[in-house]
């Protein structure tokens, strides 16, 4: 490698740092231009010294000297691909240049840069040979020319420091590689989680929209059904049928417009400031819909066992909704008489919902458990609606093999106040 010639000027100007602060801020977006870039940058500073005037008792600069000194630095094309390979290349043609007497370099410009680029980017065994042979190698090039302690300290020094910078290079591209990757894989994982909560989304909302228009469509059709018969015999009922088709079709579209709200980027919905909506149907809303039912002529009680305590506003949606469906199931699939509705309070957290009814063909009965549960979505939206929230939904024979049931546990803790909180499972 190329030390201080012997005429002492060992020079330690701010280039000592320059090259390999250069080196780590240059990033290889393109590694041939970089590599080229720099070699252009070490041509021109070992150039220099054949430029200047030299002393008079100073052997004169040649051209085949200048050819040499560049031999030494063209290898550094090759850095980025065979850091190593450049690294011999260079400390090869310096050894031959030494005995040529010619003019010396303030710093050893190729060999910084090539050990720089082996401590950076080179295998482990080729960093390990690299300092076991590169040591030696100094000590006979510093011999070679000025044989003293002083050359000998600072070509130890220079090596060691620019050693030291290509292994911290070489870890901050690790860390930065690895950086990168953790963000790729973090950007994958939220876009997957982003489709999984559009699918959910598009889940409840499926839900959402096939109670309300499967409850509302089938009060409508029973009650269009029975308005024919009745409208000469008994005008009053089928004033009451049409009046019971209007208000499901009025009560459909109010909670579709609802829907349709939340859907829209716009919290306003356009027709007064503020766009006030309607709010979810709670417990309290269970009576009306139980009474709309009963004006299509099914009998329908409801009951409630135990105390009944304040629950959050999620969970009385959904007991509200797998009324609403399981009474829906009745009208479309059974031949009943009667429907039992009954929420169930216990003591130990939970409450249950039971939808029954008295089919009067068990075929009929059996029917429906399998259109609800097979090819249908109502018993299919009980069961996610329950297990959302931790809870048990089935759906069977009623007591006896009679008649059809809904059931649906929830486990859930009551509080005084206002609100209360789920226990998942």
């Amino acid at each position: 490698m190329n030390a201080p010639d012997r005429h002492g000027r060992s020079g330690r100007p701010a280039a000592e740092g320059l090259m390999p602060s250069l080196i780590l801020r240059l990033r290889p977006s393109n590694p041939w231009a970089v590599d080229a870039l720099i070699t252009a940058v070490v041509q021109a500073a070992v150039t220099i010294p054949f430029v200047v005037p030299r002393p008079a008792d100073a052997p004169p600069a040649t051209w085949p000297m200048y050819g040499m000194t560049t031999l030494t630095v063209l290898p550094l094309l090759w850095r980025t691909r065979a850091p190593f390979t450049a690294l011999l290349c260079i400390t090869a043609a310096g050894f031959v240049y030494l005995p040529l007497d010619g003019p010396g370099q303030p710093m050893p410009y190729s060999p910084v840069v090539a050990i720089f680029s082996v401590a950076a980017q080179a295998g482990l065994r080729q960093r390990r040979f690299t300092i076991g042979l590169g040591l030696p190698l100094v000590a006979v090039a510093v011999a070679l020319k000025t044989n003293t302690a002083r050359e000998y300290l600072f070509s130890y020094f220079l090596f060691g420091m620019v050693y030291v910078l290509g292994v911290l290079a070489r870890t901050r591209q690790a860390y930065t590689e690895t950086v990168e990757l953790r963000a790729a894989e973090l950007e994958k994982a939220r876009q997957v989680e982003a489709e999984r909560a559009a699918e959910r989304e598009r889940a409840r909302i499926a839900r959402e929209m096939h109670d309300i228009l499967s409850h509302a469509v089938s009060l409508m059709i029973v009650q269009a059904e029975a308005g024919p018969l009745v409208v000469r015999s008994d005008p009053e009922r089928a004033e009451a049928a049409f009046d019971a088709i209007a208000g499901a079709g009025r009560d459909a579209m109010v909670q579709l417009r609802r829907m349709l709200g939340v859907l829209r980027d716009d919290p306003s919905d356009g027709s007064e400031p503020g766009g006030s909506r309607s709010p979810q149907p709670t417990l309290a809303g269970i009576e009306d819909l139980v009474a709309a039912v009963r004006r299509t002529g099914l009998s329908v009680t409801y009951g409630v066992d135990g105390a009944p305590r304040p629950l959050a506003p999620d969970i009385q949606v959904t007991v509200y909704r797998v009324v609403q469906e399981a009474l829906t199931n009745v009208l479309k699939h059974a031949d009943a008489a009667t429907v039992s509705v009954r929420l169930t309070w216990t003591l130990d957290g939970r409450l249950g919902v039971t939808v029954g009814n008295d089919t009067v063909d068990d075929a009929v009965g059996a029917r429906e458990g399998r259109t609800g549960a097979g090819g249908g979505r109502g018993l299919i939206g009980i069961r996610e609606r329950a297990a959302a929230h931790g809870g048990t939904a089935s759906a069977g024979p009623g007591p006896g093999g009679r008649g059809f049931r809904v059931a649906v546990d929830l486990p859930v803790v009551f509080s005084s106040g206002s609100e209360c909180s789920e226990v998942r499972s």
